[in-house]
Parts: structure tokens; sequence; C-alpha cells
């Protein structure tokens, strides 16, 4: 795998993410789950602006970034706290794994970048009502 290769596959988790956030937000309100509300609203625009970075470094580096898909899969009832909860808390271990991928197949300004991703990405678990990994992003360590 190449580091294009890895920041083209980055790039599609953040068109993903980015979607599924945007159909979370439409369950929430502000006034009844402020606090869910504004961590997928944060959550939103995080992904948002790494998408933004990623597509500036693709093109810095004379490729075409990877277009969004038209639609990604949505679970089927969201309309719960709980669901829109547990909904964000697997779009973020996913993207976490899709972070450390990036870790493990970039090199200097990169992998800084996707270290710092993939911390973000764990504490972010947090808010959405996970627990602590040791090494996030890596299935084969974590202790659900």
């Amino acid at each position: 795998m190449t580091p294009l290769e890895a920041l083209q596959t980055t790039l599609e988790a953040e068109h993903a993410a980015i979607y599924v956030y945007g159909a979370l937000g439409a369950q929430t309100s502000q006034s009844t789950s402020g606090q869910l509300f504004h961590a997928i609203t944060a959550a939103y625009t995080t992904h948002r602006g790494r998408r933004d970075q990623l597509a500036l470094e693709i093109t810095a580096r004379h490729a075409d970034p990877v277009a969004s898909a038209p639609a990604y899969e949505l679970p089927a009832r969201l309309g719960t706290e709980e669901a829109v909860a547990r909904t964000a808390l697997g779009l973020e271990r996913s993207c976490a794994t899709t972070y450390a991928y990036l870790v493990a197949n970039s090199q200097s300004v990169w992998r800084r970048w996707a270290i710092g991703a993939l911390t973000e990405s764990a504490v972010r678990e947090l808010a959405f009502r996970g627990t602590p990994e040791m090494f996030p992003g890596a299935d084969e360590y974590a202790n659900r």
C-alpha cells in the first residue's frame, strides 16, 4: 500500500463519516438532547475539515481525490438518543481503525496527522458512551 492509497482510503472514510453524521444530526435536537447534539455537530465539523485537508494533500500529489459515494448505508432505526449515540460510537471506532491504517502506511507529517486524528477519535468515542481503549483503532488489542 502506498502512502497515496492510504490517504485515499482515509478520504473515503471521511466522506462516509460526513454523510452519516449529517443524518445523525437530523435525528438530534439542541433543546431535547443538547449534549449529544453538540457532540454530533462537533464531529461533523471535524470530519469535514479532515476531508478538506486530505483532498488538498491528494491534489498536491497530482492525483484526483476519490469522490464521495452518492449515498451510504444507515441503520434502520435512528429514532432514539441511544440509537444515535450507538451509531456515532461505531462510526468513530471505524474512523479510528482507518486512522491507525494511515499511521501504518504513511510517514512524517501525515503520520503525525493520523496519530492526532486517531487520538481525537478515541476521545470523541467517550462523548458517545464509549470506553477508553489502550490501543484505539486496533481491534485485536481492544478489551471490549
